[in-house]
């Protein structure tokens, strides 16, 4: 059993549906531009190039949702209420 915070796949997902539409729409105008009969040499290495800055997007994505859980989970405590007031000095 894993105890530690968990991201949401749900804020994974609202967080990444901008960046996927437009990962679709730029792979679909790349493979669109290229010259019939030239589809994959002419766009390969951009949809290459689309996915992975997606990939890296997706992945820094959880990572920060991971940590906010883990912050979520562990607040900062306040200070201790046993802590003894500074002894004042005399002049």
């Amino acid at each position: 059993m894993n105890d530690q915070p968990q991201l949401s796949a749900q804020d994974l997902l609202d967080q990444m549906r901008g960046h996927f539409e437009k990962l679709c729409s730029d792979v679909a105008g790349a493979v669109n531009a290229a010259p019939a009969g030239q589809v994959i040499n002419a766009s390969e290495e951009e949809v290459r190039d689309l996915l992975a800055d997606f990939r890296l997007a997706t992945y820094q994505a959880a990572l920060q949702l991971r940590l906010e859980a883990a912050q979520a989970a562990f607040p900062p405590s306040g200070a201790p209420d046993d802590r003894q007031a500074p002894a004042e000095q005399g002049p």
